[in-house]
């Protein structure tokens, strides 16, 4: 076995893990994949040996024990944070090479999480910092985006999360009753209360919301569901893998991205605008920095900060249907003539088909 990859905490589903597979399976890599899911949901040409336990802190920590001494792979790539820590004891013993895969700044990313206070948060901290030193310490660093640590690793390749066209489904035409889509994790800091406002205040419209509903949300949602007049054109389809997520954007008329301005978020853009983008989608966009200056160059979209402001957007296109389609088709240009996420998965696979051969 050439590569193993593991995660003590992503389902299979998860989008980069899709992406960064494939990379390895065009390049003719043997890959077992090793995390949460069913094997139906992981890339197609991948061993998928679903990881044990559920989505609890004490199953998250075995699985850190446990998944770095069954790994089979010559080339171990981690996905979760918590999991470097010990894999890379681990692995050392194996005499097996480490690559990091860091999604995102795991120590700002802490201030975007309710749970993370106090001593947890205090513990969280630590696990973080002692994961970015160990990804710098590793022989291979990917990091989603440029201002991702760590900085000083041995190897850096910026991999961002641009489109995988094998994995989307162009909007094509848009549906008869306007629809609004999100893909991605669900929850507050994500837009989720946003999204819903926006629903009540969009009559005409209905929407559809992919990803897991963070459980700090999801009695909210309930009760959401239970007592909004617009809950009946809001649909939540849950955790889906990518290509069965991006098959709802057949149709749909706009992708929404309502960020919160997180110390994390707003230093990133998110790779749901990337994606919005490549199938053909007119965007809505909370005013993150780099996010307004992409639809600002692009013409690929508007920004609006408050429900109301994104619900008059909605009004505005649904009766000028002619700016929608330009704003779709201005989307889809700038997306074909910038997004070379080919030869950033290429350097990847490349990178690590070095290290098989070192």
């Amino acid at each position: 076995m050439d590569v193993s990859l593991i995660s003590s905490a992503d389902n299979v589903t998860d989008a980069r893990l899709h992406r960064l597979s494939g990379a390895l399976l065009r390049n003719g890599l043997s890959l077992e994949i090793r995390a949460l899911g069913n094997s139906a949901d992981a890339p197609v040409g991948a061993i998928f040996r679903k990881a044990p336990g559920g989505l609890g802190f004490v199953d998250r920590i075995i699985r850190d024990m446990y998944l770095p001494f069954v790994a089979k792979g010559k080339v171990i790539i981690v996905v979760a944070p918590d999991l470097l820590v010990t894999t890379k004891i681990i692995a050392a013993l194996r005499r097996k090479k480490i690559v990091a895969d860091v999604h995102e700044d795991y120590v700002e990313l802490l201030r975007d999480r309710v749970w993370a206070r106090g001593l947890m948060g205090k513990l969280a901290k630590i696990v973080a910092t002692m994961a970015t030193s160990a990804a710098a310490q590793s022989d291979l660093t990917t990091v989603a985006d440029t201002q991702v640590p760590p900085f000083d690793a041995r190897e850096r390749l910026v991999i961002r999360n641009l489109p995988d066209l094998s994995l989307l489904t162009p909007s094509g035409s848009r549906d008869t009753q306007p629809r609004a889509i999100y893909i991605g994790d669900v929850r507050t800091s994500r837009g989720l209360r946003m999204i819903l406002e926006i629903a009540e205040l969009s009559p005409e419209w209905i929407f559809d919301i992919v990803g897991r509903i963070a459980p700090l949300d999801a009695e909210f949602v309930k009760d959401w569901q239970a007592t909004s007049p617009a809950a009946s054109r809001v649909s939540f389809h849950g955790k889906l893998a990518p290509a069965t997520s991006w098959a709802i954007a057949e149709g749909a008329w706009v992708g929404l991205s309502l960020l919160e301005p997180t110390p994390a978020f707003t230093a990133a853009i998110p790779s749901k605008l990337y994606e919005y983008m490549a199938v053909g989608l007119a965007t809505i966009s909370t005013s993150l920095p780099r996010s307004k200056a992409l639809l600002a160059e692009s013409q690929a979209g508007s920004c609006a900060d408050t429900a109301t402001d994104a619900a008059q957007l909605l009004q505005r296109w649904l009766h000028n249907p002619a700016e929608l389609d330009q704003i779709r088709e201005n989307a889809s240009a700038w997306a074909e003539k910038n997004f070379d996420g080919a030869s950033e998965y290429q350097a990847f696979a490349s990178a690590v088909t070095r290290l098989l051969r070192a």
